[in-house]
């Protein structure tokens, strides 16, 4: 995977297969501490220690679709090369918190890539869960939480084209607000 909303994208994708009925996906940067993290936490069936060892086997998954499921330890050696770390922390009935740390201004930081268009196509996918997403650079914050969306729109699916249209839009401009130079 070339950009890191590829990876958010998997492990968010991952979640809703789990049962997850809410994925919280938190990404911080602060470049005057060179940090660029994310972290995605849910409430789906988690897993024991053994599958957590089997998901890091790039020759293990759990998708029908392919044999291999390299996106877990593909970030993780990402992280690795860009200064960083990585964990994943899961317990059966609890849900799992995938963690990701890299330098922000490192030359082999992947960049983050379309977030709006990530977290659209999850809430597009998934329209029976809820995402809370929360994005902060240098101290400031934006945030999308599908259950206020929910109340806002009444009888309005989410998952509707121009909400979801909607939704990527008010996240580009969140982001691109946070990063103007104040």
């Amino acid at each position: 995977m070339l950009e890191l909303s590829l990876h958010i994208l998997d492990i968010a994708e991952n979640s809703t297969r789990a049962n997850a009925s809410l994925v919280e996906i938190t990404i911080v940067e602060d470049t005057r501490k060179n940090v660029f993290s994310f972290e995605i936490r849910d409430n789906g069936v988690g897993m024991d220690r053994d599958t957590i060892d089997r998901a890091m086997d790039p020759f293990y998954t759990t998708k029908k679709v392919r044999r291999v499921g390299l996106g877990l330890p593909m970030l993780a050696q990402a992280c690795e090369r860009a200064n960083g770390r990585f964990e994943i922390r899961s317990a059966p009935g609890e849900g799992t918190r995938v963690y990701a740390l890299f330098g922000h201004s490192h030359i082999d930081r992947q960049p983050l890539g379309d977030i709006a268009g990530v977290i659209s196509m999850l809430i597009l996918g998934n329209p029976d869960r809820d995402f809370l997403y929360t994005h902060v650079f240098n101290g400031g914050t934006y945030t999308l939480d599908t259950r206020e969306l929910r109340q806002e729109l009444g009888d309005v699916p989410l998952n509707h084209i121009e909400v979801v249209n909607l939704i990527r839009d008010n996240i580009n401009e969140g982001i691109e607000e946070l990063k103007a130079p104040s």
